[in-house]
């Protein structure tokens, strides 16, 4: 019996790490299907947008820096593509205070923050400190990423509503990060493996979270339901024991005629 190389391995995990990193940044697709109807993006916001581009771009660069990382370079590639398309799309329908804002944040963080990194690890670190120093880097950005989505499940807890939580995205970022890791795992990279430890756990949660609470909404208008119909059923009854103004003319007459 023959068994899967280490390489082999890493690469099948690679490659499907890829194409489920693919969907995700496929994901935003009908948000901005509905901007383009409304022309107009008010109501959204570009941070994910201009997260997930330094992401893209800091693990572009860390790929470029190792070898046999073509798999790491190629998902990045795109990331970075689509997500300077979803930002292009978003400044173009934003009104101009949402555009001043993203090209300020765009300009500081996709720009100079990276252009700090790229320029300073260039300059002061050769060989393996430069990449050692760039993976922790992204290790450390990536974390920060992965836990961004705690104040969603707060906001679920707290609202006992699942509307601002998709449960789609969350399964595949947590197949994803399953991926990545063990794609790291056979890769021997700590920086690429860790912090999807920490993104599985994170979107297992998510999910509990959302079975535990998908339900709740739809209690909650069954319980709305319940009430305007036992509503109902007294204003009924409080109806039929108020008399009616023929009843009153009745007893008037009947009163009349006895006196």
């Amino acid at each position: 019996m023959s068994y899967l190389s280490v390489y082999q391995l890493h690469f099948i995990f690679g490659l499907l790490g890829n194409l489920i990193s693919f969907m995700v940044f496929l994901a935003p697709m009908p948000t901005f299907w509905t901007i383009y109807k409304k022309k107009t993006s008010e109501g959204f916001q570009s941070i994910p947008y201009l997260v997930a581009l330094m992401s893209a771009m800091l693990l572009l660069y860390y790929g470029a820096l190792k070898t046999n990382a073509i798999l790491l370079i190629s998902i990045n590639s795109f990331g970075c593509f689509i997500e300077l398309v979803y930002i292009a799309l978003y400044l173009f329908y934003a009104p101009k205070r949402e555009k001043i804002l993203t090209m300020k944040l765009f300009v500081v963080f996709d720009l100079g923050f990276c252009g700090v990194i790229l320029g300073g690890t260039m300059l002061f670190l050769h060989g393996m400190k430069r990449t050692n120093a760039v993976g922790l880097i992204c290790a450390a950005f990536n974390l920060s990423v992965f836990a961004s989505p705690l104040s969603i499940m707060k906001r679920v807890i707290t609202t006992k509503s699942v509307e601002f939580m998709s449960f789609s995205l969350s399964f595949f970022l947590t197949l994803s990060a399953v991926m990545w890791f063990f794609y790291g795992f056979f890769m021997k990279d700590p920086f690429i493996a860790l912090p999807n430890i920490v993104g599985f756990l994170l979107g297992m949660i998510q999910m509990i979270i959302y079975m535990i609470y998908r339900d709740k909404k739809v209690n909650s208008f069954r319980g709305k339901e319940v009430n305007l119909e036992e509503g109902d059923k007294k204003y009924e009854r409080n109806y039929q024991n108020v008399p009616t103004i023929e009843n009153q003319e009745i007893n008037m007459v009947k009163t009349n005629g006895n006196t």
